[in-house]
């Protein structure tokens, strides 16, 4: 497989604020004076879960450097049927929060415990939890790292490495900032819960921020079904077993702002290298992820918009895609290899992309076969100053706010066509659009009647039309009665590259003149006709249309 540089995300560990407990409770390993209520580091516990024991909620338990790995705590969760065994149990409002950070502070499982488990609102930072495992003793499958009640527990600022279970080997639930998850295994011989090994590092998590990597499960190398935003997938696999095997980086739920980098789903015919059954993915970074012998090396039954995806693959195979019964918005799709029917299998739903020229004989909807020009062909993926991809998306897909680098998502009035808004365009118009007729992409054409109809470039683009043809314009013709049914056949001059509004009026003095009769009217390669069945009596009756944007 061809490889190729990248430039990987760093992030450091920055430690959550928070609020001024109600009281502090000390912990350190190595004390020689442990004495409740433990208010100083001088009568500081040896043990967390004896200084949690004395807190209430609003409580802080302030722990310092060592090794955490004595005691057993129980916990039943009627959600799941499940009896957690763990090194810690923190209670509801009660916050656990080390003084020096993972690098210094462990809190390390073993059969059967999971490292901590968060109940309600309480709040982990700056652990590192390893060595946990849940494998059914107890009736829990869920959490090797942590098992939270739910996602209104807070572990912020921590390393979760290097535990099993059968579902959420790194975590389960809970909401995570600055952590990083890494090798966690999702895995076993038996899965009585029906969870089929999935989430390696987190099972139904909201995570923000956060790094996964070298994670593995059947479903869901790096997440399963979790909220993922601005957090960076590397390195993640979803192995094979029978006929399950999917999601390298992740399956399920939702991506936001997410790198998702050179993970593996290696099950033959399974789908998504990169994702699998994931319901949305925005403006994400897709590349160098590879699916097994026929798969999908990017995403197999997902929605993915402004994503834009480069250099993924799949080892061998006639049926090999890089998407699989995917629908993009948005999107760029080009360099990736090994792609024998590229977007055609399972009824890929493409428009307003960039996809390179194998995908021509597919449905590709408005979308354009431009080379997207980036910075870097290899490893940097921002478009460059003359990009066709600037202004080039719909609007009316974009559901986020921003891009990529947290800047603007929409700038200069229409989206750009990728991960990353271009932020300085000198043109409102499509660089697409005006690069096909050879026009200036500075902003001097955007206004111009090049072919003198009356409507200027930027109209011309809206409707889709020719701007050096004087010939291609959006114009109406007069209305035809007809009996079949009874009514009046309105036409007018279009392109099959866009949709159409069609109003109506009686009286042009009446405020509104018009009313919308009919909307969503897919455009005829020529000539488009809509037949107003209002028009009965002896009128008058005044038309126009508009484009839908």
């Amino acid at each position: 497989m061809k490889t190729h540089p990248v430039r990987l995300l760093v992030t450091g560990l920055a430690f959550l604020a928070v609020n001024v407990p109600a009281a502090v409770f000390y912990v350190d390993v190595n004390g020689t004076n442990a004495t409740p209520p433990y208010a100083d580091w001088n009568t500081a516990a040896t043990n967390i879960q004896d200084a949690i024991n004395a807190a209430s909620s609003g409580d802080m338990v302030l722990v310092t450097n060592g090794l955490y790995q004595s005691g057993t705590q129980h916990f039943y969760d009627p959600s799941n049927q499940a009896n957690v065994l763990s090194i810690i149990q923190i209670p509801s409002g009660v916050t656990v929060s080390s003084v020096n950070g993972p690098g210094a502070t462990l809190i390390k499982g073993g059969s059967p415990r999971v490292c901590a488990c968060l109940i309600g609102n309480s709040v982990l930072s700056g652990f590192t939890l390893t060595n946990g495992s849940a494998f059914g003793l107890g009736n829990n499958y869920f959490g090797g790292g942590a098992y939270c009640q739910t996602t209104n527990a807070l572990i912020s600022d921590c390393v979760i490495c290097s535990n099993t279970a059968y579902a959420g080997a790194g975590i389960y639930l809970g909401t995570l900032t600055n952590c990083i998850l890494s090798n966690n295994v999702a895995s076993g011989f038996a899965d009585p819960s029906g969870h089929h090994y999935s989430g390696g590092g987190a099972y139904g998590s909201v995570m923000n921020n956060c790094i996964l990597v070298g994670n593995t499960a059947l479903q869901g190398g790096g997440a399963f079904n979790g909220i993922l935003n601005n957090c960076t997938l590397i390195g993640n696999t979803a192995y094979a077993s029978g006929t399950i095997g999917a999601g390298g980086g992740a399956f399920g739920g939702v991506l936001n702002s997410c790198m998702v980098i050179s993970n593996v789903a290696s099950y033959t015919y399974g789908g998504g290298g990169g994702a699998d059954c994931s319901n949305v993915m925005n403006s994400c970074l897709i590349i160098y992820n590879q699916a097994g012998p026929d798969g999908a090396g990017v995403a197999q039954g997902s929605a993915l918009t402004n994503c834009t995806i480069c250099y993924n693959g799949t080892t061998t195979g006639d049926d090999a895609e890089v998407v699989r019964f995917c629908t993009l918005r948005n999107c760029i799709m080009y360099y990736n290899f090994y792609a024998a029917n590229y977007v055609s299998y399972g009824g890929n739903d493409l428009k307003n992309c960039c996809v390179d020229p194998p995908t021509l004989s597919q449905n590709i909807g408005n979308s354009i076969t431009n080379i997207p020009l980036f910075v870097n062909i290899n490893n940097d993926f921002h478009l460059q100053s003359n990009s066709p991809c600037i202004n080039s998306g719909n609007n009316a897909c974009v559901n986020t706010t921003n891009d990529l680098d947290g800047n603007a998502r929409i700038v200069g009035g229409t989206v750009d066509i990728g991960a990353y808004e271009y932020q300085t365009p000198t043109s409102i118009i499509s660089y697409a659009w005006l690069q096909q007729y050879g026009l200036p992409t500075d902003g001097s054409a955007d206004y111009a009647d090049t072919d003198g109809t009356g409507m200027n470039n930027w109209q011309k683009w809206i409707a889709g039309l020719n701007p050096t043809n004087p010939t291609s314009v959006l114009v109406m013709s007069s209305p035809v009665p007809t009996d079949n049914p009874s009514g009046l056949v309105v036409s007018w001059q279009s392109v099959n590259t866009r949709t159409y509004f069609l109003q109506s009026s009686t009286n042009l003095g009446a405020q509104p003149a018009f009313s919308t009769i009919q909307s969503n009217i897919v455009g005829q390669a020529g000539t488009t006709s809509y037949v107003d069945t209002n028009a009965v009596s002896s009128g008058p009756y005044f038309y126009r249309v508009g484009v839908q944007q």
